[in-house]
């Protein structure tokens, strides 16, 4: 097989896989046959996500006849890994990504890449008519609409495994734990916000079966909340660890300052020698936890500031065009 020069290089396919021996040869001879239809050039990246099966051989036999790049774990890390090790080594100018169990259909590829070179920096499928049981149905219908409020990105589903992305956008993802579902979320914060949608094919299962449980659904919303939180305070730990120190710490301050008044009142306005000492209140101990707690917000957020600074050369912010540096 004759190496590409990555300028010529018009579509990077990203496949992550586990145990899906069956399914790879049909999947793989069906990538060829629409890109080579319409005359992409083409590679195709298969991570190999520490399957047990016989997945590795057949992507060493099928890298003899196909543009194959076959990357392998030594166990399974994850979608997640699998995508972000595979992104590392596209060179195409449009990535596309795609499931390998033959859910996904190759002859949306055409459009996606047409839709990107467009102008998008993201399109992402929507299995708009499904072939999945409820019991994924209902849940991931909750969790898309969970995370269209938190987000702001009006898209229908955001964990479909077609998507499309902008070579430039892909070099800036870093994902991990189950942070492949929130990847527009990612792309938005970092400046990609140009994010469309595309009614996709979604086919039953031929082989196999489903290699996700329910428990998918609850790390991905704790991961959702990292991402909302990170890209929003990553930069100023003080915003938010100061703002909730300051609420504690004046909310224990006035406790106490209302204390202090009902003693004065007692003793110099109602001249009464009947009053709970300071110490007998269970206000004055919830007064002096929220003053400690605001404390510790407070050193928090001052040892966020000091890690941001020592660490801010470290460059991750994203350059889109330069002049006259080389």
């Amino acid at each position: 097989m004759n190496k590409k020069n990555s300028s010529l290089i018009n579509i990077s396919i990203v496949i992550p896989l586990f145990n899906e021996e069956e399914s790879l040869p049909e999947l793989i001879e069906w990538i060829s046959r629409v890109n080579n239809s319409h005359g992409f050039s083409y590679e195709i990246i298969l991570v190999d996500d520490g399957s047990t099966d016989n997945s590795w051989k057949v992507i060493e036999e099928l890298q003899a006849q196909h543009p194959i790049k076959g990357i392998r774990f030594s166990r399974n890390y994850g979608k997640s890994a699998a995508l972000n090790t595979g992104f590392r080594h596209t060179q195409g100018e449009v990535v596309i990504t795609m499931d390998a169990d033959l859910q996904d259909s190759p002859d949306e590829i055409p459009e996606l890449y047409r839709m990107i070179k467009e102008g998008n920096h993201m399109v992402s499928g929507w299995k708009k008519t499904r072939h999945d049981p409820i019991t994924k149905t209902i849940p991931s219908k909750f969790f898309n609409r969970v995370t269209r409020i938190i987000s702001g990105i009006k898209l229908h589903d955001f964990n479909c495994g077609l998507k499309a992305y902008d070579q430039k956008l892909v070099k800036t993802l870093e994902i991990y734990g189950e942070m492949h579902r929130y990847i527009p979320v990612i792309a938005k914060r970092n400046g990609f916000t140009k994010i469309s949608e595309k009614v996709v094919e979604h086919r039953a299962r031929k082989y196999g079966k489903t290699k996700f449980g329910l428990e998918r659904f609850i790390y991905g919303f704790l991961d959702l909340l990292s991402i909302s939180f990170v890209s929003k305070y990553k930069k100023r730990p003080m915003h938010f660890f100061g703002s909730l120190g300051s609420l504690s710490f004046l909310a224990g301050f006035v406790m106490v300052l209302w204390i202090i008044w009902e003693k004065m009142r007692a003793i110099y306005i109602l001249k009464s020698s009947e009053y709970r000492d300071v110490v007998e209140q269970p206000l004055f101990f919830l007064a002096l936890t929220a003053i400690i707690i605001g404390v510790q917000l407070f050193l928090a957020g001052f040892i966020g500031e000091m890690m941001v600074m020592n660490n801010s050369r470290k460059n991750d912010y994203i350059i889109e065009q330069t002049v006259g540096i080389e």
